[in-house]
């Protein structure tokens, strides 16, 4: 069967793969219907993400049909249409015992650590790591990662009635985390951003019409000033990835806030201690991956009209066009949201 391969950084290559075998006790037989593009792909296309090798396959956010299953598998049959949890763990861990399978000392991301979905033929996964949706399309099934990732953030700040959100970068992941804020009463939710273009999608397709556009002389704080009257936000998410944002971020947290980070950076950080992170006792939380659970609830989400997917799609390739056509993507004047790959 072909797969795309990134050879080395900016490189992809169509390659012949297996197809996989009968599925042992536990596994599941799947083959990919749609791809999601991804910061991270497009990071490990680069050759910026840390945690990819070369050459392998990428490919973790996915609509897949299951094709066949092994023994002790009961949830999902052969045709159910899924979404795949791609962070296999050890289920001994004592993270994974404690129900935080998400940060398993031993974690390895399908498409990132070891080679993804982006084939045309099938490949085998843990089968515990599929949820099905028969209801849904493929293409909303292959954004229940990324939406997965804005899900667990929000939990781990934790937003109650009464309080204010600021949601830092409105790329996949702050779109992501703006999807649930949006629904929980009572929560003033605000998104900055550099670009313009993205505060208007969020206020026309999210109708998240508080906006503050990140200005480089700090004016912009003013704003959030005017817009909690003099409070600021009480939790933070910073989407970024940005260090310099991720180090400035805690200015615009209210006393006793909580600050979370769920971009990713490999620099260093540093903020100031003792005028601002203690004076305010902040809390600093990270946010890493998704729970299991965060994917069911993602999907039921999805059914019940409550999250529009369609909005999210702004560009759609082919799996025969992907050498000549994915690195477009890496250009952020193009504007995409969601790029889909139609694998099969």
């Amino acid at each position: 069967m072909q797969a795309i391969e990134f050879t080395a950084p900016e490189s992809i290559s169509v390659i012949d793969l297996p197809d996989a075998p009968q599925p042992g006790p536990g596994e599941a037989v799947v083959r990919t219907h749609r791809m999601g593009i991804c910061g991270t792909d497009l990071s490990c296309y680069l050759g910026k993400f840390p945690f990819f090798a070369y050459p392998r396959t990428p490919g973790h956010e996915l609509g897949l049909e299951v094709v066949a299953v092994g023994t002790g598998v009961t949830h999902v049959k052969p045709g159910d249409k899924c979404s795949l949890e791609p962070y296999v763990n050890d289920p001994e861990s004592v993270p994974s015992k404690k129900g935080f399978s998400n940060c398993c000392p031993s974690v390895q991301v399908i498409g990132v650590h070891n080679s993804g979905g982006l084939r045309k033929g099938t490949f085998t996964v843990p089968a515990r790591k599929l949820h099905p949706g028969n209801d849904l399309s493929y293409d909303q099934l292959a954004l229940v990662e990324t939406l997965a990732i804005g899900y667990h953030a929000v939990q781990r700040g934790n937003p109650q009635a009464g309080e204010t959100v600021l949601v830092i970068g409105a790329g996949p992941i702050g779109l992501a985390c703006l999807e649930f804020l949006k629904l929980m009463d009572g929560v003033k939710v605000v998104v900055m951003d550099i670009v313009p273009g993205r505060l208007d999608f969020c206020a026309k397709h999210l109708g998240i019409t508080h906006g503050i556009r990140f200005k480089p002389d700090g004016s912009h704080l003013a704003e959030l000033e005017k817009l909690t009257d003099g409070n600021l936000a009480d939790v933070i998410i910073d989407a970024t990835g940005n260090p310099k944002s991720m180090s400035t971020c805690f200015d615009y947290a209210a006393f006793t806030g909580r600050v979370v980070y769920v971009g990713i950076t490999t620099t260093d950080l540093t903020f100031p201690h003792a005028p601002v992170f203690h004076r305010r006792e902040l809390t600093l939380l990270a946010s890493r991956n998704a729970k299991p659970a965060d994917f069911g609830a993602i999907i039921d989400l999805i059914r019940a009209g409550k999250i529009d997917t369609n909005v999210w799609i702004t560009h759609r390739i082919g799996f025969d066009e992907v050498p000549d056509k994915f690195a477009q993507f890496t250009d952020p004047n193009l504007g995409a949201i969601k790029a889909i790959i139609d694998v099969n």
